[in-house]
């Protein structure tokens, strides 16, 4: 995947620098024009909570929308800018990714974690169309092809649903009520706990994303343009689904180093295998929490995978207007 990205963003980058050299000079004010458009879609995630963390491992169940708005300024015959605002929802569950009677992935099934992340992305991206419009906008092609490649800032906060009662043989002064809890805060892999062997730090909610990737614009009107995309996000954190190290003993989360508000929430999000029915193999210990041998202790290094950060993955359906541009005209004297 990381040579699949490197590649195509230095193809991109080639081609808009090779554009832009030679189209700069012969691309007048007079035929610029700017476009306002709202994208409606659905978004993907690939990390740790899915068979394997990649394209092959799509799941139609965990596919979730968005929404998008934009501005984009034609700036030369094929080179574009676009600013977007876009709400994407991603999620992830255990328990619909794998199966209790699939082995090779048995294991991610009793490990039974599970979330979902509403992404706020400011993003400016560069657009490179395949065929050129040398014209004026109502010249300008019925079909395009496009790439694109830019930078993107945004918002994320994972968060997980808890029905109360559902941990086995809890008592009612360690649950917790029903409801979304905001996972970060919870310092689920010990964030909030200086203990050897824990992250040392809590992850920001605020990240950098590389957006990149393909689509399609059909002229409506002659001010009207639908559009297709398929758009990538390679991000630089591994905790779009707060999954990413390993297991924190119980004991550790519930101890006064742990600086977490609510220790109960943290001990019961950190391993949320005791709810995934396999009631021969569960174990009671004395802290009152339950677990399935061998997850919810620090012997067990395999909650998440580190090595790979987290992506997520927009396909969308585009309507855009064109404003229609002030052409000055001469001054006659």
């Amino acid at each position: 995947m990381k040579k699949f990205t490197t590649l195509f963003l230095l193809l991109t980058i080639v081609l808009a620098t090779v554009a832009l050299e030679a189209e700069a000079q012969r691309f007048t004010k007079r035929k610029q024009y700017s476009t306002v458009g709202i994208q409606l879609g659905a978004s993907n995630y690939f990390g740790d909570l899915v068979p394997q963390p990649n394209f092959t491992s799509m799941r139609v169940k965990s596919t979730r929308p968005s929404i998008g708005i934009n501005y984009t300024k034609r700036h030369f015959p094929r080179i574009s800018s676009r600013v977007a605002f876009n709400w994407n929802r991603i999620a992830g569950d255990d328990a619909k990714a794998a199966g209790p009677d699939e082995g090779e992935n048995l294991g991610r099934y009793r490990r039974n974690l599970s979330f979902r992340n509403d992404i706020k992305e400011l993003s400016a991206v560069a657009i490179v169309d395949l065929f050129e419009n040398r014209h004026y906008y109502r010249r300008r092609p019925d079909f395009v092809p496009y790439g694109f490649v830019g930078v993107a800032v945004l918002h994320h906060n994972p968060k997980a649903y808890y029905e109360n009662g559902s941990h086995p043989g809890l008592s009612a002064d360690k649950d917790i009520p029903s409801g979304w809890y905001a996972l970060q805060p919870l310092g689920t892999e010990g964030q909030f706990v200086d203990h050897e062997g824990t992250v040392s730090d809590p992850y920001s909610r605020v990240q950098i994303a590389i957006p990149f990737g393909l689509g399609v614009r059909y002229k409506l009107d002659r001010n009207w343009d639908f559009s297709f995309e398929v758009g990538w996000r390679a991000t630089f954190t591994d905790y779009l689904d707060d999954v990413s190290t390993a297991h924190v003993d119980k004991n550790v989360l519930l101890s006064e180093g742990n600086r977490v508000d609510n220790r109960n929430a943290s001990v019961i999000f950190s391993d949320r295998s005791a709810e995934s029915g396999f009631t021969n193999d569960l174990i009671t210990e004395p802290n009152g929490f339950s677990r399935l041998r061998p997850y919810g202790t620090s012997n067990n290094r395999t909650r998440g995978n580190s090595s790979d950060n987290d992506w997520y993955i927009q396909t969308s359906l585009g309507l855009n207007y064109i404003l229609n541009p002030r052409i000055r005209r001469p001054k006659f004297r």
